[in-house]
Parts: C-alpha cells; structure tokens; sequence
C-alpha cells in the first residue's frame, strides 16, 4: 500500500501544461505554508519550463518568516510591474484568486490551495487542486513529490515541514491523516537545528518593549485578559502578544489591540472551549470594519475615521452594550478602568 494516495492523474494534467519555452512566475501572499508550497512547486517546475521565480504580494516582517526565508535561501522578491513583465505563466499556492485585490490582474494555469472553497468566488485556471480538508498546502505538495519520485532536499524538507506545524497550529488545530503523514515522512530528510533556530525566531529586539507595555496595562476578564496597546509598530506585535497571553495558566481567551497606519487593530485568541472568538469578534465590531475569524483565532480592523472617540474606549463600549459583557465582566465595572487614558 502507498504511504500516500496515488495522484497519477492529477500530475498528469500538471505536467501537460509545461514546455521548455516557458517562463512561470509563483505567486503568494506570504507565509511559511505558502512559501514552503512556492519552494516545492518550483522544484516540481525546475528543468520542465525556462525559468521560475517566486513573488510575494506584500513585504515580510515576521522574524520567523525572515528567518525561513534566510536560513532556507528561498529565493522570492516583491511582486511588481516589472517583475510580472518578465513572466508568461502564472501560479498561485495557499490562496485562491479572490483572497487579494493584487490577484484580479493575473489569469493563473495553476492554483493550489486548502482553504475553504467560495461558492461566490469559483476558481478559474487550467489546473486546479483546492482540499479545504487538509491542514496545509505544504501537505498537498509533499504528496506531488512523492507520487512523482522527486525526494525534498535538507531545506525543502524542512521548509514543507514548518509550514504544515504552522498552519495546523503544531497539530492543535484542522488537520487529518495525510499531514500526520507528510510531517512524519519530511521528518526524515528535514534539518532540526535549521528548524528550531525558525521556531525560536518568534520577536525582534525592539519589540520587546511591548511586553513591559503588555503587562502594566492588561485587564483581567475572568479566564481572559484584554490589553490595549496603543500605537505599535505592526499589528504582528499584537498577534504575538495574544499568543503569549494564551500560555498563562487558567487564561481561556484574550483580546490584545493597538493603533497601526490608521487603523484600530484587533486581536483574539481563544482555547475554543468555552468561547468562539469569531463569533465574538464579528458580533463587536463587524459593523465598523472588517472582524471575523475562527473558534480560537479571530481579528477586527477598523479605520480610525469610523471611531468617534478613543480606540481604548470605543472597545469598552462596545463590550458594555454586548449581551455577553455580564459573563466576561462580572466585577470589573469601575475598577482597573482608565477610560481611554494611557
């Protein structure tokens, strides 16, 4: 029995689409699932077209993200006119055409992706392979290579590998079997020290700052903590700071937000167990801007010009006038409260 499914079909609709005269140009919005997706595409690619080259829609900032990228030297630039013009075929990996505005400019021959499927946005291109039940996007391409007896070398391995533990939340969230096989299988040929020196590369110097800042303004909401930040440098601050809140013993879910170009930011983190905080997060703020998520993860941004008062205590009104303020503020009305001041 194969360690994988069988993709005979599958990958010969791909390789038909490729001929030497070709140049290809791999697009993404980055992140570790999409740029070890790109990487493996691009080996696929490799001595069947001309040229390939990997773009990213928008500047990398995360230091793990950084980190990936130097440690592994996957070879990916910003994504402009004139980059684009030298490229006759495109693709598209862990996205689909609807998920950035950048897209609409591009017809792609190949998309690859697992996330879910839009009935209001269907996907065209040539070849198509969309399994909104895996994981990762990295899974899906660990299967191509094995089914096409291309073995991963130290840094795709390693690259495919952490995108699957980032995407699947180290296996805590949506996964299913051919991740657990695809981690297990990349294990083999992945570089643990190149690994962990990614995972640890979790914060810039200047940034440590911020959880000085984080733990002299944090607001205890029975088993959650909420903290208004003010202005940060970006919004990935926040996204850490919720994360790190989540390993404090008895916390269930926090709520960490901030100012960055212009726009209220918002961030939750839950266990899932007792709180869905993208039910929550659309029930507070879906009316003044984007808000929404997951059951453990959820964001809201909101522009500033549809706050008439300060971000601080637009937040605590908004929780005030919810129905569920009595279970997540039983007893703090009036104390620990600084009414929008810093």
């Amino acid at each position: 029995m194969a360690y994988f499914k069988k993709l005979d079909l599958e990958l010969e609709n791909l390789l038909k689409l490729l001929n030497k005269q070709q140049r290809w140009l791999i697009i993404i919005n980055p992140d570790p699932d999409a740029l070890a997706s790109a990487m493996a595409l691009k080996r696929i690619l490799s001595r069947r077209v001309e040229s390939v080259g990997i773009a990213m829609t928008s500047e990398v900032k995360r230091p793990d993200n950084l980190a990936m990228i130097h440690y592994l030297h996957i070879p990916v630039n910003k994504l402009t006119p004139v980059l684009t013009a030298q490229f006759d075929k495109f693709a598209l990996v862990d996205s689909q055409p609807h998920h950035n505005k950048q897209f609409s400019q591009f017809s792609f021959s190949i998309v690859v992706d697992h996330h879910p499927i839009s009935k209001d946005n269907p996907v065209n291109a040539d070849f198509i392979d969309i399994r909104p039940d895996y994981g990762a996007t990295s899974t899906i391409f660990t299967e191509y290579l094995y089914n096409l007896r291309l073995r991963p070398g130290k840094h795709l391995s390693t690259a495919l590998l952490y995108g699957i533990k980032t995407d699947t939340h180290s296996f805590e969230q949506s996964f299913n079997d051919a991740d657990i096989k695809a981690f297990r299988y990349l294990s083999k040929f992945a570089d643990p020290l190149i690994l962990r020196k990614i995972v640890r590369s979790e914060f810039k110097i200047e940034w440590l700052k911020y959880f000085l800042q984080a733990l002299k303004k944090m607001r205890l909401m029975k088993e959650g903590i909420s903290v208004y930040m003010g202005d940060v440098d970006s919004p990935d601050v926040l996204v850490i700071l919720a994360d790190f809140f989540m390993k404090v013993h008895d916390v269930s879910w926090d709520m960490i937000s901030g100012v960055c170009d212009g726009k209220l930011i918002i961030i939750f983190r839950s266990d899932g167990i007792k709180r869905d905080v993208g039910k929550l997060a659309a029930k507070l703020f879906a009316d003044f801007g984007k808000a929404g998520g997951h059951k453990t993860m959820a964001r809201a941004e909101i522009p500033l010009e549809n706050i008439k008062i300060h971000p601080q205590q637009f937040i605590w009104e908004r929780l005030k006038k919810s129905k569920i303020i009595n279970k997540i503020l039983p007893s703090i009305n009036g104390s620990n409260s600084n009414n929008g001041e810093d």
